[in-house]
């Protein structure tokens, strides 16, 4: 049964800890061991599989580098990482492999065939295999929206529920890149099937991201030397992220489950403030964690991703806001879907249209429900609004700063209660209890146990880490005497102190949610 983490500290530490607790892990982890679930922080991805694919994918990679970085061992180290990522994601997901698979082969045959037809017909290929890979996404992730529009409107048949496979979203969005891009011209597809399958099914950022484009790792795939620095800021990012996903949003999303799962009259404005920051924490490091963690791993494998979220709580507007969250994503529905419908080129009514299609369109691929269709809207809304509001705000004094970062925190809070409802019902429920004003101060109705000293402590964390202290930490010593060996003897105790605590956390089975398995 999962524990909170403040109990980890009556477990009495002995020499026989470690080992005792690796015994038991088969036995209180058989379920977890038969459902892996592609989670990087879960049991059976640090302690077995990690281990093992690291450890065979570095031997490889350091034969690679003895033979220039290019080669036949550079293909076996290809296919031992494809074979991995086939393996990691059909553990958890095996009944639904196929569906990767085909979605991989239909890129990857659009890529070749749009680069060798001209004219009309390029077009009509890139169209045919974009309409195919929308379809299935579309099936597996909408067909149970629209069965339930058709039986509201009237219609009467029997109807299934539609599995949907992990990370659907996200390697459907890959294949299309690709496509893309190769139509484009912006990148030469690629005749190896093995590179590109290396490529689409990548564990690091099979299922959740970030969202790479093929042009951006394609080099990688043809020649690849890896560092002893490459693997340890690999392991360094890799440690970051996961003290994100385990210490901060596992902790702080107690928090936020207990009050989004009181009853509307029970919720008062000050708990429901108070749940709405803490969803805002726990999406914001379990994300970025898991971000961080996909990044560093890409790098002890030799591969350079791009970065996905760059402190987007300082954001002083919403426009800032998208900026900063979610840079892969933003980046796409801007190169593929803004641009094309014209962007901003054709005057101001145009672009506040484009913007509120293309962040409804992003609300809706988050989810098959009108709460996130709501959510894109509501992000599209002031987007526009501030792009016309653009003349006068660039011109405002410098005293507004802390009034537009206001601003952009209550508005970026408000969404994200959009976001984590369900229902309509609760969504209004919800912001009905934030809007009530006179009980701001209430916080008499909180379920206690949910604010345990752990909790209060990764809040607290959470708030903290959201500012750029580290950069400022490093600026600071960089400007004493001798401060690179100081720098680095601080900054690896620090990884092994938040690496530790981790893995306790996770021995111990604590909460270990992860939200964007919904996508």
């Amino acid at each position: 049964m999962p524990v909170p983490l403040h109990t980890l500290t009556s477990l009495p530490v002995t020499p026989h800890y470690f080992s005792n607790l690796i015994a038991a892990l088969p036995r209180s982890s058989a379920a977890a061991l038969l459902s892996l679930r592609v989670v990087f922080s879960s049991v059976v991805f640090l302690f077995f599989f990690l281990p093992a694919v690291l450890g065979v994918a570095l031997a490889l990679q350091a034969w690679v580098n003895r033979r220039g970085g290019t080669g036949w061992p550079l293909r076996l180290a290809n296919g031992w990482l494809l074979a991995a990522s086939l393996v990691f994601y059909a553990w958890g997901e095996l009944r639904l492999l196929w569906v990767l698979l085909l979605s991989g082969a239909l890129s990857f045959a659009g890529g070749l065939l749009v680069a060798r037809c001209a004219g009309r017909t390029r077009f009509a290929v890139l169209s045919t295999f974009v309409a195919a890979n929308l379809a299935l996404l579309a099936w597996f992730k909408y067909s149970g929206l629209f069965a339930d529009l058709l039986h509201r409107l009237g219609a009467h048949f029997t109807w299934s529920a539609v599995a949907l496979p992990l990370g659907v979203s996200f390697f459907t969005f890959h294949g299309l890149s690709y496509v893309v891009d190769v139509y484009r011209g912006k990148v030469a597809p690629t005749r190896s099937a093995l590179d590109f399958g290396c490529y689409f099914t990548l564990f690091p950022q099979l299922v959740a991201g970030p969202i790479v484009r093929f042009s951006e790792v394609a080099a990688a795939y043809e020649r690849r030397v890896t560092s002893l620095d490459d693997i340890a800021e690999g392991a360094r990012r890799f440690a970051l992220g996961l003290g994100k996903k385990v210490l901060i949003a596992n902790q702080v999303a107690l928090l936020a489950d207990a009050a989004f799962a009181l009853p509307a009259a029970g919720r008062t404005a000050g708990v429901a403030w108070l749940g709405a920051i803490a969803y805002a924490l726990q999406i914001f490091y379990d994300f970025s964690g898991y971000s961080d963690m996909a990044l560093g791993l890409g790098r002890m494998l030799g591969f350079t991703f791009p970065e996905n979220f760059t402190r987007p709580y300082l954001a002083r507007s919403m426009r800032e806001f998208w900026r900063r969250w979610h840079m892969t994503l933003s980046r796409f529905f801007r190169d593929y879907l803004y641009v094309p419908l014209g962007g901003n080129r054709h005057g101001p009514l145009r672009t506040a249209v484009n913007l509120v299609l293309v962040f409804a369109l992003c609300g809706w691929w988050h989810g098959a429900a009108w709460t996130f269709v709501a959510w894109g809207l509501f992000h599209g809304a002031f987007l526009a609004a501030e792009r016309g509001l653009e003349p006068w705000t660039a011109r405002a004094p410098r005293w507004t700063t802390p009034l537009a970062h206001g601003y952009t925190l209550a508005v970026v809070l408000v969404s994200w209660v959009l976001f984590r409802c369900e229902t309509w019902p609760q969504a209004r429920a919800y912001l009905g209890a934030m809007a009530d004003w006179r009980s701001l101060t209430d916080l008499s109705r909180l379920p206690w146990r949910a604010l345990a000293p752990d909790v209060q402590l990764a809040m607290a964390a959470g708030v903290v880490c959201c500012f750029p202290l580290a950069e400022g930490f490093g600026r600071l010593l960089a400007a004493r005497p001798a401060p690179r060996a100081l720098h680095a003897t601080l900054a690896t105790l620090g990884q092994l102190a938040v690496l530790a605590a981790c893995l306790l956390a996770i021995g111990a089975g604590s909460h270990d949610p992860f939200i964007y398995f919904r996508f």
